[in-house]
């Protein structure tokens, strides 16, 4: 039978209840839990129901809601009620922890603090390991790290107490733990990571506290069966930290005071526990990818290609950019050698959308490429798909990254990676990028780098790659128009006055007898499928643009021009534009066609005095 049952409303009947009357209510739920306990107290433990388990629980609860925090302290207190409390305490761990949670209850803290201790004391560790554990799966946003740094240590002290199968306790523990700190937004600015407005990076700290004893008890114990488990969950953690949030997270520039900075603190404990529990960094990153065995786990290593993809490439970043543990590595290792392991991490950044992710790959290619003299990549490299996906991911950047500096930093290393590959290298990639970037802008910069090439082997050593049939096969990339005549000029004008640009160099540098680049014996088929569809092209872009200027300046109508002056990104069509802007781009267009046309006219015209010039050498040596 139940002693007591829920109070009614304060106020009955339009009557307001009386302050004794309330101070009796307020009451009844210590009571209730007295005489829970009285008839608990002559049962034998075994005989404890789950009525009573539910029972005590609410009016536990309600002790603490009704404010006898003080009087809940003292049955708890009570020697008498040991067995109750260790059967059932742990019921309160809830109540407790919310009410510690609580704004405005600081009054009660100190004794909500003293039952919290005797809780974890007295209570069965597997039941509180549970009831932690639901605890911390409960909250979100900045809540979740509030109640992170009130549990772990008492959660270390649960798991510390387990008489056994403890490794899967822990790993239960951290992969909870992880789930929920994943869920924070990781800060980017140092501003951020200052203010640390969700916790993030307090939790990150206080982490490392919580798994230490973990590590040392693997390290002091390594025959132990069950601590071969438990490295096996420390090093799932591990992984699971570089990938979030480490992947993520940006470090400040490196100084004297490494202690400013929480994730390369982070960062350095994590790896310096992989090394502790058996996983140096030697070992992960020179035998990640080999068909080998590289996890003991079985599991571990079935989960190696899924899941550790991101964790290996984070690591790596944080060894060869953040220097974290580079020391480690044997000094032997060869510059090529150290950018082949690094381009599969490079491309995998570089496949990724965030800023944050994606700016690392541009960093830990930098950082590899620098290693290498120019010109020293040898081409065999290219037939390694990431060595080719690496390029076009930069291509990607900078085409469509927003800001401006990564887009100018992806220039600046696919510029540096083409510098390091041998003569052959940069033929087959600049043959890669002319049938696969379908950008204007990098289309023109490849061909600056082969007329660049060209000219290194006119006034250096002589390239086959970039003379003679090798370099007329890769002028047949260059020196067309992609749709004859009706190519879109406008869309294609970088490429087109960077084709223009080189014949008109090549035409300059390479006289028809001599003939080292092929042009002469090729100019024929250049003739046809550029020079003359070039010309019609401009012809009737010309008269199309003439038109559209002369109706927009006869109808200020902003729809009398719409879709031809209507502007795309990404191709999503921008609204119309006023008929004054209309105009504006109608001239612009104009203008490149001019600019076009006369370097066209000049390349014509050097062709015209180099051909004449050479029939009366000719005919003079007759």
């Amino acid at each position: 039978m139940l002693c007591w049952s829920p109070p009614k409303a304060f106020s009955s009947g339009g009557s307001v209840i009386s302050l004794t009357r309330l101070g009796h209510l307020l009451g009844m739920a210590v009571e209730e839990l007295q005489c829970i306990i009285k008839r608990c107290q002559i049962l034998e433990e075994c005989d404890f129901k789950e009525e009573d388990f539910g029972l005590f629980q609410l009016a536990g609860q309600r002790c603490i809601d009704d404010g006898h925090v003080d009087q809940l302290l003292e049955i708890i207190q009570d020697e008498k009620n040991k067995t109750i409390i260790k059967s059932m305490g742990w019921n309160l761990v809830g109540p407790v922890v919310r009410c510690l949670l609580r704004n405005g209850e600081e009054d009660k803290r100190e004794d909500c603090f003293l039952m919290f201790d005797l809780l974890l004391k007295l209570c069965n560790p597997k039941e509180l390991l549970l009831g932690l554990l639901e605890l911390i799966e409960e909250p979100s946003g900045k809540q979740i790290s509030q109640i992170i740094l009130l549990l772990l240590q008492p959660l270390q002290t649960v798991l510390q107490k387990l008489p056994n199968n403890k490794a899967y306790s822990v790993g239960l523990a951290l992969s909870t733990l992880w789930s929920q700190l994943s869920l924070l937004p990781v800060p980017y600015s140092e501003e951020q990571i200052q203010t640390d407005d969700y916790g993030l990076c307090q939790c990150c700290k206080a982490l490392i506290e919580f798994i230490r004893p973990f590590v040392e008890e693997v390290i002091d114990n390594k025959e132990n069966k069950e601590n071969e488990k438990l490295k096996d969950e420390l090093l799932k953690f591990c992984f699971k930290s570089l990938k979030c949030p480490l992947l993520t997270a940006q470090f400040l520039e490196q100084s004297e005071d490494v202690g400013n900075d929480p994730f390369r603190c982070f960062a350095c404990e994590i790896i310096g526990f992989l090394s502790q529990i058996g996983h140096p960094v030697p070992k992960i990153i020179l035998n990640h990818g080999r068909k080998k065995r590289t996890w003991d786990n079985l599991e571990f290593e079935e989960e190696d290609d899924k899941q550790l993809a991101d964790s290996v490439a984070s690591l790596t970043y944080l060894v060869f950019v953040q220097g974290i543990g580079i020391g480690q590595l044997p000094m032997v290792l060869s510059p090529s050698y150290l950018l082949q392991l690094n381009m599969e991490h490079i491309e995998l950044f570089l496949q990724r959308t965030e800023q944050s992710i994606f700016s690392k790959g541009l960093e830990l290619l930098e950082n590899s490429l620098l290693r290498l003299e120019d010109s020293s990549l040898l081409y065999q490299y290219l037939e390694i798909k990431s060595f080719l996906a690496v390029p076009q991911g930069l291509v990607k950047v900078m085409t469509l990254c927003p800001i401006e500096t990564l887009r100018k930093k992806g220039l600046a290393m696919l510029q540096l990676y083409i510098d390091k590959l041998d003569s052959q290298g940069k033929y087959t990639l600049f043959r890669c990028l002319l049938n696969t970037s379908n950008h204007s802008g990098v289309e023109g910069f490849i061909i600056q780098n082969i007329k660049n090439q060209i000219d290194a082997s006119f006034k250096k050593t002589y390239n086959k790659w970039f003379a003679g049939p090798q370099l007329i096969s890769l002028l047949d990339l260059v020196l067309f128009l992609p749709e004859g005549a009706e190519t879109d000029l406008l869309q294609n004008s970088d490429r087109i006055m960077a084709s223009l640009n080189l014949l008109r160099y090549l035409v300059i540098k390479d006289n028809e007898n001599d003939n080292q680049t092929g042009l002469w014996t090729d100019l024929g088929k250049i003739e046809n499928n550029f020079l003359k569809p070039l010309h019609i092209g401009l012809n009737m872009s010309k008269a199309h643009y003439e038109a559209e200027i002369k109706n927009s300046q006869q109808n200020s109508q902003a729809s009398t021009c719409k879709g031809v002056c209507s502007v795309t990104v990404g191709g999503e069509e921008i609204p119309s534009m006023p008929p004054e802007m209309q105009l504006k781009v109608l001239h612009s267009a104009l203008f490149t066609f001019d600019l076009i046309e006369s370097v066209l006219a000049r390349v014509e015209e050097l062709i015209e005095i180099k051909t004449k010039s050479t029939s009366e050498e000719n005919v003079g040596i007759k």
